[in-house]
């Protein structure tokens, strides 16, 4: 059983920053891919970035390449998510999840991950 905790969501104007992480239980972190997914109301969730096992992989949606940046610390089981520039489009939860049987042809697929965190707000105002 992996436990995910999402941390760092909150209010900020267009065009500032935020950074999410996330904490992840179990001693195996280093075999997981992490991604991060969002859900804007009404609308079904969506994936914006993964990063693998090791690190050296990294995935962006096209709406957010540039923009986001990916990072993991194997040594702390967190996964981050730097967002800069941000948009009222960028409003949304944030989800982090965790596939344990990782391949890099699948790290993008949303219904390959096993365990998800509860999700942290971010709302980006205009």
């Amino acid at each position: 059983q992996v436990q995910l905790v999402e941390s760092g969501g909150g209010l900020v104007q267009a065009g500032g920053s935020l950074r999410l992480s996330c904490a992840a239980s179990g001693p195996t972190f280093s075999s997981y891919a992490m991604g991060w997914f969002r859900q804007a109301p009404g609308k079904e969730r969506e994936f914006v970035s993964a990063i693998a096992w090791k690190g050296g992989n990294t995935y962006y949606a096209d709406s957010v390449k540039g923009r986001f940046t990916i990072s993991r610390d194997n040594a702390k089981n967190t996964v981050y998510l730097q967002m800069n520039s941000l948009k009222p489009e960028d409003t949304a939860v944030y989800y982090c999840a965790a596939d344990v049987r990782p391949t890099i042809a699948t790290m993008t697929f949303k219904d390959e991950y096993d365990y998800w965190g509860q999700g942290t707000q971010v709302t980006v105002s205009s």
